[in-house]
């Protein structure tokens, strides 16, 4: 513990030092190089998100995907809920020391709030031992301070993670903090020292559930097993409080393993970074006239190049052709895995057959894409498909023609050129001026090459299925 000049107690850090820097320049630099790495994808009014908790060289890179959402905001509180690891209690335990201090600098709890909480259910308490050591909450401040702009935190440790517990919890913390603008995060690792294949397999129904954003699903599968998260009970809670403030939609952001930290893929922690938001509607792209059942059998034409690439096989010629599926266009394919990208190969000109050009482009997107090693048998059952289907390039003359959401940008000059297509500006909530300067980066030109006469820049938009 340590006090103010008032005598107030704050709680002190247990784990700076050790599982994070504890040298404020040094905790600075470290979360800096997290942060500046990661990208925001939300578009929207973010209640809540979801983090891991290990020691910082493991979780670090993956925590930074959420904070990185919520970055220079401002909320009025943000409640922090992790697992009891080292104390077994009922119910959960809301902290009521004055606040806490990391190498940052210090924290100050919102008790007013804190004692709500703890009035409205008689399964929630203050419990000291749940506290004293416990890393899951600590683990989380130094990215809030380093994140957020002002705010006063309540940190809350969870004992018992049933079912009527999360309800109970997410409905006291949804009606005291009624009026005030609020972040929940939940604090969580996923599966624990399985091979890299079975925790991805684990991993994947978690996944799964946040992206559907069903609290029931993921209580469901955590209570079979079919799944692990030791903060499966914050999670779950932390969801509940989100959709009771109005949140409706969930987005799992980064899915990794330490084994991509180590390389050794024997026994891994599995981690996850969500979003849980109020979805703001951006139209992406352009209907191009295509139908449901050409849009499925184009995605079932890529799936199986896929697997037939992968398995060493010849692609055979797919049956149930339609006219339009036949005519040119140009067409990227995306394959994502668990939420990340695995590999985006496409072709912008459109000089023969669609459903030809989807073939090829999933195989190059599966073992071609310079950015990722091929995909193995192992993935194929994880593998989601996305499919664009270009209109042609129109040169750009005034940055006043670009429309965010609607089109993408192609941008060459000599040797060098880079591409994004429209869903990549509407994920990552770009302004026009950031959708030029991350196409240049792209291309391996600074954004000076903007102002160049040699600089072509081309808009295109796409039908995104």
């Amino acid at each position: 513990m340590a006090q103010n000049c008032e005598g107030q107690e704050y709680r002190a850090s247990q784990y700076a030092g050790s599982w994070y820097p504890g040298n404020e320049a040094q905790l600075k630099e470290t979360v800096a190089g997290f942060m500046n790495k990661a990208r925001s994808k939300v578009q929207g009014e973010i209640y809540g998100l979801v983090s891991p908790h290990a020691g910082y060289i493991y979780s670090g890179p993956v925590a930074a995907f959420a904070y990185k959402t919520v970055e220079g905001m401002e909320f009025d509180d943000v409640i922090v809920i992790g697992p009891s690891h080292r104390h077994g209690f009922y119910g959960a335990s809301v902290d009521t020391l004055a606040g806490r201090i990391t190498p940052l600098g210090t924290i100050d709890y919102d008790i007013e709030l804190a004692k709500k909480i703890i009035a409205a259910d008689k399964s929630i308490g203050y419990e000291p031992a749940a506290h004293a050591a416990e890393h899951s909450v600590e683990i989380q401040m130094p990215f809030v301070q380093y994140s957020l702009k002002n705010f006063k935190a309540v940190e809350i440790i969870m004992g018992t993670q049933d079912r009527k517990n999360c309800e109970s919890l997410s409905k006291a913390i949804a009606e005291a903090a009624k009026g005030r603008r609020i972040l929940v995060i939940a604090s969580s690792d996923l599966s624990h020292y399985h091979s890299q294949k079975d925790a991805e397999r684990l991993d994947n129904m978690v996944v799964e559930a946040m992206a559907k954003f069903d609290p029931e699903l993921l209580y469901n599968r955590l209570k079979t097993d079919s799944c692990e998260a030791c903060g499966g009970g914050p999670m779950i809670t932390a969801m509940l409080v989100a959709q009771k403030l109005g949140a409706n939609k969930s987005k799992p952001l980064y899915y990794a393993t330490s084994g991509d930290i180590t390389g050794d893929h024997a026994q891994v922690v599995g981690y996850m970074a969500a979003a849980f938001y109020r979805e703001q509607e951006i139209k992406v792209g352009v209907d191009l006239g295509f139908s449901q059942k050409e849009k499925t059998k184009l995605k079932s034409i890529a799936h199986e190049a896929i697997d037939a690439a992968v398995r060493g096989k010849k692609i055979g010629s797919p049956t149930g052709i339609t006219k339009k599926m036949k005519e040119p266009y140009g067409i990227f394919v995306t394959i994502n895995k668990h939420s990340n990208l695995r590999g985006c190969i496409g072709r912008i000109i459109g000089d023969q057959p669609l459903y030809v050009s989807c073939q090829q482009m999933a195989r190059a997107a599966a073992l071609e894409d310079p950015r990722f090693p091929p995909v193995t048998e192992d993935e194929l059952s994880d593998l989601e498909i996305e499919i664009s289907i270009l209109t042609p390039m129109k040169r750009v003359s005034n940055k006043d023609e670009i429309v965010i959401g609607r089109d993408g940008l192609y941008i060459r000059r000599g040797m060098f050129s880079g591409l994004l297509l429209p869903q990549v500006a509407a994920e990552y909530g770009w302004t026009v001026d950031e959708f030029l300067a991350q196409t240049c980066h792209k291309a391996g030109l600074s954004t000076d090459a903007l102002k160049s006469k040699d600089t072509e820049i081309y808009r295109f938009s796409a039908e995104v299925f």
